[in-house]
C-alpha cells in the first residue's frame, strides 16, 4: 500500500521556539517541514521592543540548520506600557506580522501581559489603523472562572465587546479549543481568525487522567470535551478559510512538565504533518489539507503561498518518531497522539 498527496509547503501560525540550548535543539523539526512560523514572543524578558525582536529573529537564524531557507515571522508581547509608535514602526518595516496578547498569567511566562485591556486601547486602535493582526490567548484569568470555562467567557466579556468598539482591528483567535469559539467565529464575516493546534484536534481531556495524571497532555488552554474535539475537528477539516494551522508547538524539560507544578505545553513539531494527514483522512477530507496548513494562513496575514512543495506518503507500516529529543539542558518529549500514524514526508 502506497498512497502519496502533495501539497504547498506549509507554514505554522503560532510556535514557541523558546532561546538558548532549547532554540537550537528544537528549531530544526519545524525547519524541515514548514516554511515561515509565527515566533511567539513570550521569552524571559519577553520580547515587547522592536530592538528585542530584531536580536530574537538574529538568535533564530544563527541557530538554523545549514541551508534551511526558513523564515521566522516576529511578533512583539503587547504589555501596558508598549509603544504604538514603536509597534507601527516595526510593522513598517517588516520586521514583525503581528502583536500578541497575552492575559497576564494565562499561561507560561505571560506574567508580563495585560491585566486590563482599557489600558491598551491605544496600540489597539493603532493597529487596526495600519492593519497590523494581534493574536490573541483568549482566555480569561478570573480564579473564580472554572478553567474549562476560561475560553466561553473571554469571547463574552473580552473579545467581542473590543471587536464591537474596533471592528476593523484584524484578530486572530488562537489554539481554539471548544465549539464557543469555532461558532463565534464562523459568526463573523471579516477580520477574525482562528488557529487550530495539532494535539487539540487529536486529543480530549479524558487523555489528561487516562490511567494517572498525564503531564504530557498537559496545556493552556487545556483540553476540553470530546464534543469540542469533535468541532475543532469539523472546522479544521472544512476548507473554511477562516481556520488554519498554529501548532502551539511548545517545548518544555520532562522535567519541568514531570513536577509538582507541571508546565503547560504540548511539542508537536516532529510529526505535527504525520498527526493532521491521520486526522484529515480519518475525517474523510484529506483534499482540504493544504487549505489548513498552506493556504488559509497566508490570505489572512496578507502573504504569499509558499512556491515549495512537500509531499506526504501514506505506508503500510506505522511511522516511527523518537520518543523525545535531546537537548543540553535534558530531554523533551514529543507529543505520543496514541494511535499509529502512518503518512509521512517523504
Amino acid at each position: 500500500m502506497s498512497e502519496t498527496l502533495t501539497i504547498k509547503q506549509p507554514d505554522d501560525w503560532h510556535l514557541h521556539l523558546r532561546d538558548g540550548g532549547m532554540l537550537k535543539a528544537v528549531l530544526p523539526d519545524t525547519a524541515r517541514h514548514f516554511a515561515r512560523a509565527i515566533i511567539m514572543p513570550n521569552l524571559v524578558p519577553p520580547v515587547v521592543r522592536s530592538a528585542d525582536a530584531v536580536a530574537y529573529r538574529e538568535r533564530i537564524l544563527a541557530a538554523l540548520p545549514a541551508g534551511s531557507a526558513f523564515e521566522p515571522l516576529m511578533t512583539l508581547y503587547l504589555t501596558e506600557s508598549s509603544s504604538a509608535d514603536d509597534i507601527a514602526a516595526a510593522a513598517d518595516s517588516g520586521l514583525i506580522r503581528a502583536v500578541k496578547l497575552y492575559p497576564a498569567g494565562a499561561t507560561t511566562n505571560s506574567d508580563s501581559g495585560v491585566k486590563d485591556i482599557t489600558k491598551v486601547a491605544g496600540v489597539l486602535e493603532r493597529m487596526a489603523e495600519i492593519g497590523l493582526p494581534l493574536c490573541m490567548h483568549g482566555e480569561v484569568t478570573n480564579p473564580d472562572v472554572d478553567i474549562f470555562d476560561r475560553e466561553a467567557v473571554f469571547i463574552e466579556t473580552v473579545l467581542d465587546p473590543l471587536r464591537r468598539r474596533l471592528p476593523q482591528l484584524r484578530v486572530i483567535m488562537e489554539h481554539v479549543t471548544t465549539s464557543h469559539g469555532i461558532d463565534y467565529v464562523k459568526s463573523e464575516s471579516s477580520n477574525l481568525a482562528a488557529t487550530l493546534t495539532t494535539h487539540h484536534l487529536m486529543i480530549n481531556r479524558n487523555h489528561l487522567f487516562k490511567g494517572g495524571i498525564r503531564p504530557h497532555y498537559f496545556c493552556l488552554p487545556i483540553a476540553k470535551r470530546r464534543s469540542h474535539q469533535l468541532a475543532l475537528r469539523e472546522a479544521a477539516t472544512s476548507g473554511d478559510a477562516r481556520f488554519f494551522l498554529g501548532t502551539d508547538s511548545a517545548p518544555h524539560l520532562d522535567g519541568a512538565k514531570e513536577s509538582a507544578c507541571g508546565c503547560a505545553g504540548v511539542y508537536n513539531a516532529p510529526n505535527t504533518l504525520s498527526c493532521l494527514a491521520h486526522v484529515f483522512e480519518e475525517e474523510g477530507k484529506l483534499e482540504n489539507l493544504e487549505a489548513f496548513v498552506s493556504l488559509n494562513g497566508p490570505a489572512f496575514y496578507g502573504l504569499p503561498v509558499n512556491t515549495g512543495t512537500v509531499t506526504l506518503q501514506k505506508s503500510a507500516q506505522p511511522v516511527e518518531y523518537a520518543a523525545s529529543v535531546q537537548t543540553p539542558e535534558g530531554p523533551v518529549t514529543v507529543f505520543d497522539p496514541e494511535c499509529d500514524l502512518h503518512w509521512h514526508v517523504s
